[in-house]
């Protein structure tokens, strides 16, 4: 009798620690809603405000489907979509990124930014704290789980067998997802559904569907999930997962607005309404969603700055010249990027070349003796970088400084010398490149401006040279967010 109250006891032992690491039922150890800290919006600010401020600030989370760095290139489904909502309300786009997806409706109702432009399931719990758009596109949620190490040497019957085909086989696993996402909840619902339990891993919310994808893949995990069109496209790069068991039905996908946005809302959806009638749409879809070929080279890149923290080839060359004139490093590679593309051979129709496209006449004044090679062009490029830095040494201001020197590298010094004359002559201020000396640049396309007598140098495409400082800060701007030092 003894032996049979012990073996009795060691039971109840047993199924006491079992059930504390599976999420009862009934009653969820946790919910969606235990991260969200602010329930209702503690601003105001609808569309007329956002037009009348001429910014779209835009919550976004670094991630290789939404939003990314490659070969120095910001891309991303969302981005994309993002700057033909920004053309279409004519306003600039702001990028804030969150460092955590917990953190995305918070950060919404708080005002640090007007809308989350991030894949957000509908879900009736969300549309307690946000506003949805209508939706960007249907999904569904499947199981990500990995195949037997040795699966390439057996039949597919013996693969199956090895696998979870069925949600009623996952009682008693261990499944891993981020806390405030779609997927917690859905697995929440799913054990009720199948009449049993599973512990519920729930890993940082820091971690991107695509990074818990890849903990599968490494076998930190054992099983996570994630949208479908999410996880075929990462067994398109890692065959050894499988992604064939659904555990949802299918799912609605959109943006988000503050609850007391409804002009911002129905702008959105106006906006969709449109764009679903553009093939632009479904190619922006099908390029980051059903381009596996695309996918696969960019996460083997190395310069996919999400994985190796990379912008280019030449980031130490970079780094090194931009530290001899003091300059940060992501701003210099900016300017690279617009002049070459980080390509050492390219040459212009004004016949500059390499990295930095020096012209013949100062490429040799700077003794270049190869414009080619990477370091003697950045060498070059960020000696003249610094020279025309110096030559603006009126301008008080080491912002607005920036940018005279970069118009300056653009179209020349002595053109930007005639514009801040014209400045000073019909009033504005000549010591400040924005809506002052920048506008009479652009002037300097015009007659009755390069033929005026405090113009000695003539004619200059100035649209060139203000989008050229304007796409650098904007590059920059992409740079220091996705790569703070």
């Amino acid at each position: 009798m003894k032996h049979f109250y012990f073996a009795f006891f060691l039971i109840i032992l047993l199924f006491a620690s079992c059930a504390e690491k599976m999420v009862n039922v009934e009653e969820p150890r946790e919910d969606i809603t235990d991260y969200i800290t602010i329930s209702e919006p503690l601003i105001s600010r609808d569309l007329a405000e956002i037009k009348k401020d001429s910014t779209l600030r835009a919550i976004m989370v670094y991630s290789g489907i939404s939003y990314f760095l490659y070969r120095g290139e910001p891309m991303g489904y969302e981005y994309e979509l993002l700057q033909r909502l920004a053309e279409e309300l004519n306003v600039k786009l702001e990028i804030v990124l969150a460092h955590n997806i917990n953190e995305l409706i918070d950060m919404l109702n708080r005002g640090e930014g007007d809308i989350i432009a991030h894949g957000l399931t509908v879900t009736q719990r969300r549309m307690e704290y946000v506003r949805f758009m209508d939706y960007l596109y249907l999904t569904h949620q499947v199981l990500v789980q990995r195949k037997p190490a040795n699966w390439r040497q057996m039949k597919l019957h013996e693969i199956q067998k090895e696998l979870k085909s069925d949600p009623i086989e996952l009682i008693g696993e261990t499944i891993s997802v981020r806390r405030n996402s779609a997927y917690y909840s859905r697995l929440v619902n799913l054990q009720k559904e199948i009449g049993g339990g599973f512990y519920i891993d729930t890993i940082s919310g820091e971690l991107s569907t695509q990074k818990a994808i890849k903990m599968v893949v490494d076998g930190k995990i054992k099983y996570t999930v994630s949208d479908n069109n999410i996880a075929e496209l990462n067994s398109s790069h890692y065959p050894i997962l499988d992604v064939e068991t659904p555990i949802s039905f299918s799912q609605r996908v959109a943006w988000a607005v503050r609850k007391n946005s409804p002009e911002l809302q129905s702008a959105l959806n106006e906006w969709v309404k449109k764009m679903r009638k553009d093939v632009d749409y479904y190619v922006i879809y099908n390029k980051y969603f059903k381009n596996s070929r695309s996918y696969r080279k960019r996460i083997s890149s190395d310069y996919y700055t999400e994985i190796t923290g990379k912008i280019s080839p030449y980031d130490s060359i970079i780094k090194h010249h931009a530290k001899r004139i003091d300059w940060d490093w992501r701003f210099l590679s900016s300017l690279i990027f617009h002049e070459s593309r980080f390509n050492p051979n390219e040459k212009s129709w004004a016949g500059a070349v390499g990295l930095m496209q020096l012209m013949p006449r100062t490429a040799k004044e700077l003794g270049v003796t190869n414009p080619r090679d990477p370091n003697q062009n950045v060498k070059a490029g960020t000696t003249y970088l610094k020279q025309m830095w110096e030559r603006w040494e009126e301008i008080p201001d080491s912002t607005q400084r920036i940018k005279f020197t970069l118009a300056s590298y653009n179209c020349g010094y002595s053109h930007v010398k005639d514009a801040q004359r014209l400045t000073e002559k019909y009033g504005g201020i000549p010591t400040l490149w924005d809506r002052n000396v920048e506008e009479y640049v652009l002037n300097l396309m015009y007659p009755e401006y390069y033929n005026d007598e405090v113009v000695y140098y003539g004619y200059v495409m100035g649209q060139e040279p203000v989008d050229y400082v304007n796409r650098i800060f904007d590059l920059y701007d992409h740079y220091k967010t996705l790569l703070p030092e």
